[in-house]
Parts: C-alpha cells; structure tokens; sequence
C-alpha cells in the first residue's frame, strides 16, 4: 500500500516536469559564402556574424515576458547579455561558444526555454605574394587568400577588422582597402601599373584577439613573356 502511494506521488510530481516544453529557436543569418542560412540547430561560423533570432510567438499567452541571454564563453572567461525583444538582432564579434538561452515568463515563473549553441571560429589571415591581373579569371585580384577562391583551406577566417596598403618600390601608396573581401586590381589612378615587385602591409585583429601585422613583397606579373624576358618594370 505504502509503495502504491510513493509511485501515484513520483507520478504528479512528473506532470509539470513533462509538461514543460523546449523551444525552437530560429537563427537566420548569411554564412560567411554569402548565402542565406535559416535553422534551429546550432552552429560554427565565422565573425562578424549577424543573425537575427526568431520563436513561434503563437505558443504563449499574450502579455508574456521575453527574456533572452547572450552567454559568451571564450579563454575560461564568461560574459552575459540580456535582451527583451521579441526578435532581437545580436553581432557576433568574438572566438568562442556564444549560448544563446530564451525564457518565457508569466510574471516571476519561468513557463518555457529553449537555447542554441553559436560557435565562432578562431582567425585566420594570409597574404599572397603575387597575383597576375591579365584579364584571364585567375589571380586578377590581389586579396587576401580565399577572397578568389572560398573554397580553399587557407581561406580567411573571423577577421572583425582590416586595412591593408600597396606600396611601390619607392615607398609611393599606390592603392588601399579596408573591405577584407575585395583586393587590388593592379592599377593606379586608373591605369595598370607595370609588372615588377610591389609591397603589402596589413594591419588587422581576429575575433579571438590576435592582431596581424603583415608585411610582404608582391609580385605583380601580367606578362609572363616579358617577365622571363626581363623586361618587367614596376610603377
């Protein structure tokens, strides 16, 4: 008999506990191919990051407290945000795991959640040393790695800020760009400059902090006939 009523009590104490649903978050953003990604699974990306975040508002009673968490965990240190919207926006600018935790309350008591894991990935940054702007598709632009080709493993990745120079021999800019997606063509003031050897400097920070101080030769070759000629020049 004793039994009997421990188990008819285990039982309604259960109710509330399986009654008490997990929300579906909706993460909707551009991955770092350009292309639009809608899900409700957690996942790596790279920063910056936007991503808007969306719930099935229907579910819930109206007049229900919206509260969202942003809980950055990064280098064994956590940091929080919290927002009240009811599809807030948020900028993903640092390395790490990023959880992202929804409550929904009825006054003080907590009546649903749901949470998605945002991992951002540690930088990467690489400069080529030469590039040949000919018109053929190949190599016209001078770029970062894996501004041409996003599919290559050496692609750049989570870099938050860039600003990059392209000097001539005689210390003369020739050409900058702070968009770490375009690139030089190999003209200035709208012409091409000549083949020969040019120098980059980078300076830029990673979503994990590391900060890039580049500086290489880059060689310009147009004419691969009159470079093995030597005749190439430089501007």
């Amino acid at each position: 008999m004793k039994k009997s009523r421990f188990y008819s009590l285990f039982a309604v104490l259960l109710i509330p506990l399986c009654s008490f649903a997990t929300i579906d978050i909706t993460a909707i953003y551009t991955d770092s191919k350009g292309q639009p990604v809608t899900t409700t699974d957690g996942f790596t990306e790279e920063a910056p990051l936007h991503v808007r975040f969306e719930f099935d508002t229907s579910l819930f009673a109206s007049g229900s407290i919206i509260e969202w968490h942003f809980q950055h965990q990064s280098a064994g240190s956590i940091s929080e945000v919290t927002r009240y919207e009811e599809s807030p926006e948020f900028d993903f600018t640092q390395s790490g795991v990023t959880i992202v935790t929804l409550l929904v309350k009825e006054g003080d008591e907590v009546v649903d959640e749901g949470s998605i894991n945002i991992t951002i990935s540690e930088s990467h940054l690489e400069m080529p040393n030469a590039f040949s702007p000919n018109g053929d598709g190949t190599n016209d632009i001078y770029a970062a790695k894996g501004v041409c080709n996003p599919e290559s493993s050496d692609h750049y990745r989570s870099i938050v800020s860039f600003h990059a120079y392209i000097f001539n021999r005689w210390g003369h800019k020739l050409f900058e760009w702070t968009d770490i997606s375009t690139g030089w063509d190999g003209t200035y003031n709208g012409s091409p400059v000549k083949d020969g050897v040019y120098f980059v400097v980078v300076k830029a920070r990673g979503a994990d902090g590391i900060e890039y101080n580049i500086r290489r030769d880059v060689n310009l070759i147009r004419d691969f006939n009159k470079t093995s000629n030597g005749t190439g020049g430089e501007q």
